[in-house]
C-alpha cells in the first residue's frame, strides 16, 4: 500500500490512537465502515465524536447491513480521505468484507486512502483473520466473552493489508493466548495482538507503539509447536518482519 496503515487494539480512552489516520489524511474526510447490527447510527456517533476529539474536520458514515457486503467504490462517491474500519461482531465485518480484499487494497493503493482498523477492523487487515473463539482443541485459550460466538479458534481470510495476523482487546480481554494458539499451531504465520487505547503504526516491516498500552507481537518457536512473546510499550519500535525459525 502506498498510503498509511494504523491497527488500534479498541478502547475509548485515547483520541490520540486516531492521529497516524487524521495526519495520513492530511486533514481530509473520514470514511467509518460499520457493520449495522441495528445501531449502526448510534456506534458512528461514538465513531465521529471520537474522532473529531482527536482532530478530524469531517467524518462520514458508511453502514454496511449485517449480512451485507462492502462496497469498496462507496470511497470515491463519499469523497473519502481516510479510511476507518470499525468495531463489532468480528465475523460479520469478515463476511461484510468478503470477496473484496484485491478491489479495496487496489483502491487503497492507487488512491493513496490511508487505512485503519478498530477491533474488528484491525483483525481484518490481515491476510490470515483471526476471527474469534475461545477453545483450541476443546482446551480453553482466552475467556468464552471474547469468543466472538465461535467455540473453536477460527481463522479466515482477511484484506491482505499485512501478513501476520492480529488480535485485539489483548490484556483486557485475555485475548493474547487465543493468538498464541494460532501461532503455535502454524494456523498463522506469526501475529500482534494490540492493547486497548493502543495503535500499531505499520511503515513496511517495521511499526510504531502509540497509545496507552501494549504490542505483543508473537513468533513461532523452534519447536514443533510453540511460540515466542515479546511486548513493546509506547514510543517504542516493532520489528515486524518474519525472521527464519532458529
Amino acid at each position: 500500500m502506498s498510503g498509511a496503515l494504523s491497527l488500534v487494539g479498541g478502547g475509548w480512552d485515547a483520541p490520540e490512537v486516531y492521529g497516524p489516520l487524521l495526519r495520513a489524511a492530511g486533514g481530509g474526510r473520514i470514511g467509518c465502515v460499520i457493520v449495522d447490527e441495528g445501531d449502526g447510527e448510534a456506534q458512528f456517533a461514538r465513531y465521529a465524536e471520537a474522532l473529531r476529539t482527536a482532530g478530524a474536520d469531517a467524518v462520514v458514515p458508511l453502514l454496511v447491513p449485517l449480512g451485507g457486503r462492502f462496497e469498496p467504490e462507496s470511497l470515491l462517491e463519499s469523497g473519502t480521505a481516510g479510511l476507518l474500519v470499525c468495531g463489532g461482531l468480528t465475523p460479520a465485518y469478515q463476511d461484510a468484507f468478503a470477496g473484496c480484499a484485491a478491489r479495496l487494497t487496489g483502491l487503497l493503493t492507487e488512491r493513496g486512502i490511508p487505512y485503519a482498523g478498530f477491533s474488528a477492523g484491525a483483525v481484518l487487515a490481515a491476510r490470515r483473520a483471526v476471527v474469534g473463539g475461545w477453545l483450541a482443541d476443546g482446551v480453553p485459550v482466552c475467556p468464552p466473552d471474547a469468543a466472538e460466538d465461535l467455540e473453536e479458534v477460527e481463522v479466515r481470510p482477511g484484506l491482505g493489508l499485512v501478513p501476520f495476523a492480529v488480535d485485539v482487546h489483548a490484556a483486557q480481554w485475555g485475548t493474547l493466548g487465543r493468538l498464541v494458539a494460532a501461532v503455535s499451531r502454524r494456523s498463522v504465520p506469526y501475529g500482534v495482538a494490540i492493547d486497548e487505547n493502543t495503535v500499531l503504526e505499520v511503515t513496511g516491516r517495521t511499526g510504531r507503539v502509540g497509545g496507552r498500552g501494549r504490542v505483543h507481537v508473537v513468533r513461532p518457536s523452534g519447536d514443533t509447536a510453540g511460540a515466542v512473546v515479546r511486548s513493546y510499550a509506547p514510543g517504542v519500535s516493532v520489528p515486524l518482519g518474519q525472521p527464519p525459525l532458529p
